[in-house]
């Protein structure tokens, strides 16, 4: 189980207080993330889709309450999770994306809102949407040149995916050339199993000797990432087509160029035109209340259904206002998943113990009789804190009720008070010491959780912070795995980061430890020897900071640039008055939480001790940004005030950061423009008093056609 786990799940969203929602995130950040991996890398999910959901739905509710909180390691700027060891790499351009999920009939009436606030729609205007099943399988992208089929991947962590080119030409639904297609062109699916051939490959499976899979997912999963594609062929795998990713001759926005579909609809003629697969229940739906009639129609049939669904898909029809509403980090604005209502079942109580995460929180965790839930079997419980067991009154020995809702450790819901045996089981008492270093361990007051006070000197922290930075976000080594962190730090072999790059020192003793040898050994030091170059955000975020997750990290390096002005720019910062602690506040997503956060980092010895060697051992490559030279905002600081008419403030921002623009909040003398709309007040009169160039939203949109002399914004 992850680190830190939430401490006030229990508690509506409504009631939380801020300090209190900052470590809920940090702990949902990382459980979700954990789960990400056991279901794309490992194809093993321990908990089921309702339980995901419900944390990422928990999740979303506390960003959208404490905006400034957002973390850059957030579920919602992430995808998937990194490519398995022993496949070829595959770059994603543009990124295959994960969608934002609904829950309710409410969950879906806000996104339409959110669509027509964002494009400035009317009420009354109609939203065309694209509507079909969610499949439960394995995304993938096929791209095709010239009409042939010449590389096929998984999604991986949305960036990156594995090459299983060969795997997927066994398949018989994709075809080997499809005609009347632009030169280049990647479609994107769902690989997946139906339910009658999982039943069959399971039974011959099992008469064989081999692996059964616990649910069709992991069976298509496991089925396509085999090494010899042999395997793969004799595997009864299917695909739905309902995407796609590079088109040549496309624009920045992925429009444009070859692209002559007119609409997502009409794509879908197109993929059957080339022979595709897809989905038969997929409809356009010209109103509200047609999507709902078929998520009710969908959730009716599910259990007739030879595949499973967990949910339907609504995207934006009109290709115009997809280009126009965009991306945020993980996920289209133009689309949704509308899921299916989460598995819930009874189960016993057969032991509580506590794990130790890498920031010292003192987690509850609830062993439970195996149950199988929505196809996967269930052992575990996260029981999140104090307070939470206290409220359910959970002791060992009751039966309760589960949900598993997603990708992750599932939670108790209640208990059947009727069912408990007498005498009663005593309540459980947190321990007041670590129980990995012996400690004290406190509850801060305002805190939800205990947490352990030894720091570095209690293994589970410091054995933590090194399985993170060799993680596959971090530095990726291969082959340096988490047993092989605990073995080392228990043996004294690695302490700190940088005694990993050291290791080539010590490379006869590691071939002569049980299990290793000479080749081990080698490979080891290799793969090491292969990461001493590393791009700046991912240097970043291996350092583990609170907060800083991947998206963040990738913000720092961006506005930094180099490892030498990032290093120096926090360590300024620890002056509240000082230019440098106004800059970083100031960039769109970091707010005086998280500087907090990393001004603490750069504020303790031992961290610059632990940053000056890896200097020593390391090349961090300064962050390289993309081509907007042809943009005359290009590396301009703006600021946005007043009302815009012609498009929503998020239009505003989203299109300016395309065109290569940093988007801050507040306006200081390193701002180059302030755009002013109507009601525009104090941060106008600021740029007047600066001599900062202000504009109204006409020049605004020149710039965004391409019609504002370059001069213009010098």
């Amino acid at each position: 189980m992850s680190e830190d786990r939430n401490a006030l799940r229990d508690i509506p969203v409504d009631k939380l207080l801020k300090h209190d929602a900052y470590d809920e995130l940090a702990a949902l950040a990382a459980e979700i993330a954990a789960h990400d991996a056991a279901y794309y890398q490992e194809d093993a999910p321990k908990v089921s889709d309702a339980e995901y959901d419900a944390l990422r739905k928990r999740n979303d509710e506390i960003e959208r309450k404490f905006p400034d909180l957002v973390r850059d390691d957030s579920p919602n700027k992430r995808v998937g999770a990194a490519v398995a060891q022993g496949f070829g790499k595959v770059s994603h351009n543009p990124p295959m994306l994960s969608l934002g999920n609904a829950f309710s009939a409410d969950d879906v009436v806000e996104f339409y809102d959110r669509i027509r606030r964002f494009l400035s729609l009317s009420p009354e205007e109609p939203v065309e949407i694209v509507a079909e099943p969610k499949i439960d399988g394995l995304s993938v992208s096929l791209r095709y040149e010239n009409g042939k089929f010449k590389q096929g991947a998984t999604r991986g962590d949305g960036r990156e995916g594995e090459d299983v080119t060969e795997n997927l030409r066994t398949m018989r639904e994709i075809p080997d050339t499809i005609e009347d297609a632009p030169a280049v062109i990647e479609v994107r699916g769902e690989v997946y199993m139906s339910k009658t051939d999982f039943l069959s490959l399971n039974q011959r499976q099992d008469e064989a000797g081999g692996k059964v899979f616990a649910n069709p997912r992991n069976a298509a999963a496991g089925s396509l990432r085999q090494k010899d594609p042999s395997v793969t062929a004799a595997r009864p795998l299917k695909i739905f087509l309902y995407a796609w990713g590079y088109v040549s001759g496309v624009n920045a926005q992925g429009y444009g160029g070859e692209i002559d579909w007119p609409d997502q609809w009409s794509f879908y003629d197109r993929l059957k035109k080339w022979g595709f697969p897809v989905n038969p229940y997929a409809t356009v739906c010209k109103t509200f209340d047609d999507t709902m009639a078929l998520y009710e129609r969908l959730g009716t049939d599910r259990a007739t259904l030879d595949y499973d669904i967990d949910g339907v898909v609504y995207k934006v029809n009109r290709l115009d206002w997809q280009q126009r509403l965009g991306f945020v980090s993980r996920a289209p604005r133009w689309a949704t998943a509308h899921k299916f209502p989460a598995e819930k079942a009874t189960t016993l109580v057969n032991k509580i113990d506590i794990q130790v995460g890498r920031t010292g929180t003192l987690t509850p965790v609830a062993h439970l009789e195996p149950i199988t839930v929505g196809g996967v079997v269930v052992q575990r419980a996260t029981l999140h804190n104090e307070d939470y067991i206290r409220e359910k009154d959970i002791r060992v020995g009751d039966r309760v009720l589960i949900q598993r809702a997603g990708d992750v450790i599932p939670q108790v819901l209640e208990v059947d008070l009727d069912a408990r045996k007498s005498p009663a089981p005593d309540p459980f008492e947190m321990p007041h010491t670590c129980p990995e270093c012996g400690s004290l361990a406190v509850r801060e007051e305002g805190q939800a959780a205990w947490r352990c006070t030894g720091g570095l000197i209690c293994p589970a922290q410091a054995v933590e912070r090194l399985k993170h930075f060799v993680s596959r976000d971090a530095f990726d080594i291969e082959g340096f795995g988490a047993k092989h962190i605990e073995a080392f730090w228990q043996e004294g072999i690695v302490k700190a980061p940088a005694d990993i790059f050291r290791l080539a020192e010590k490379r006869d003793e590691i071939a002569g430890r049980e299990g290793w040898g000479e080749k081990s050994a080698d490979n080891l030091i290799a793969a090491i020897e292969h990461r001493r170059a590393i791009e700046l955000a991912r240097f970043i975020y291996s350092l583990g900071i609170r907060q800083v997750g991947q998206a963040t990290a990738r913000l720092l390096a961006s506005r930094y640039g180099s490892f030498a002005n990032w290093r120096d720019a926090m360590i300024a910062a620890a002056d509240r008055n000082s230019e440098a602690y106004a800059e970083l506040v100031d960039i769109d997503g970091i707010g005086p939480s998280m500087a907090d956060d990393l001004i603490g980092f750069f504020a303790e010895d031992h961290n610059l001790s632990v940053l000056e060697g890896l200097e020593h051992e390391l090349q961090i490559e300064d962050f390289v940004t993309a081509d907007t030279s042809d943009s005359p905002i290009s590396g301009k600081t703006l600021v946005f005030t007043g009302n815009l008419e012609a498009m929503s403030r998020g239009e505003a921002k989203a299109r300016a950061e395309a065109m290569g623009a940093k988007v801050a909040g507040s306006v200081s003398k390193k701002t180059d423009l302030v755009i002013a709309g109507p009601g525009a007040g104090s941060k106008r009169k600021k740029a007047e008093d600066l001599g900062v160039q202000v504009i109204d939203e006409d020049a605004w949109m020149k710039i965004l056609d391409g019609d504002a002399p370059q001069m213009q914004l010098l």
